[in-house]
């Protein structure tokens, strides 16, 4: 399934132009896609349903129709209303499994949304995640990882027990420790960025990151031009991913800005975290 669009989003802080490209493939193993993404301002979202576990598909596809009934409409939303609606989305994952003790429905969740904090003020990125799906910051030159993967092997490499290129082969490596659905409540790391400039953002799942490394990504980022290319950025990363393997579904959620207004913030946006909010504080990624 593949999509894009435009968009322009304006508030009394700022306006900014909005481009989208979104893919997702099946792979060249599985038979079914438990992908799902969301991609309509003020929200993009890759939700990967869990694999061996109960209708992974439909699982993801009930994060998406959360979210879409939270936002209708293309303009800029809360970090607290985002936090209702991950809650919500796990409640509608639950509900999936029923009274079910043995099949438990899952998925992971990575999501980026435009929030302000009230009328007038600045408006920031708000990127959030469960689970091991990711989202990234490309400024035409480097990828950087912004998301924090919550899975068995991420740990190890914190703990230093395995080194990231060990990771990447773990016979453990597909055991991720938080998803929506797997308890009563879920909890996301949330990341505020300040809206400025050109900025853009790669939202996937692990179908993509497993079959390519982070330099490859980058690769293709650099050398793919929207302008003479017929196909989008996320058509570019899904097909390379699925030409080094494809033994996973692939997604990819690619969001391009450009925002424009005196009153935008001058701060450096170069940090992983910014609380801006107190209820967010417990809400932080680990360091």
């Amino acid at each position: 399934m593949h999509v894009e669009a435009t968009s322009t989003l304006q508030t009394s802080a700022a306006v900014i132009d909005l481009s989208v490209s979104s893919d997702s493939l099946v792979g060249n193993v599985r038979k079914v896609n438990e992908d799902s993404f969301l991609a309509s301002t003020p929200i993009y979202l890759v939700a990967d349903g869990m694999g061996g576990h109960r209708a992974g598909d439909e699982a993801s596809q009930a994060v998406c129709a959360t979210f879409a009934a939270a936002f209708p409409l293309p303009t800029a939303t809360t970090a607290e209303a985002v936090l209702d609606a991950i809650q919500a989305s796990n409640a509608a994952v639950r509900a999936l499994s029923g009274n079910s003790a043995t099949s438990i429905s899952g998925t992971t969740l990575v999501g980026l949304a435009l929030v302000e904090a009230y009328e007038g003020a600045s408006i920031h990125w708000m990127a959030f995640n469960i689970g091991d799906s990711r989202i990234y910051n490309w400024d035409g030159r480097e990828l950087r990882q912004l998301s924090v993967d919550h899975s068995a092997v991420q740990e190890l490499v914190e703990a230093g027990i395995i080194t990231q290129a060990q990771a990447a082969v773990h016979p453990e490596r597909n055991i991720v420790t938080r998803a929506i659905g797997a308890f009563d409540a879920v909890d996301a790391d949330i990341w505020l960025l300040p809206v400025g400039g050109n900025q853009s953002f790669l939202l996937c799942s692990d179908g993509l990151t497993k079959e390519l490394s982070d330099t490859e990504i980058a690769a293709v980022l650099a050398e793919h031009d929207s302008a003479r290319s017929e196909t989008s950025v996320a058509q570019a990363l899904t097909a390379a991913a699925l030409a080094a393997g494809g033994k996973d579904n692939i997604t990819a959620v690619f969001v391009e800005s450009l925002a424009s207004s005196s009153s935008l913030p001058d701060e450096d946006t170069t940090g992983r975290a910014r609380r801006a909010n107190a209820y967010l504080e417990d809400t932080m990624p680990r360091s």
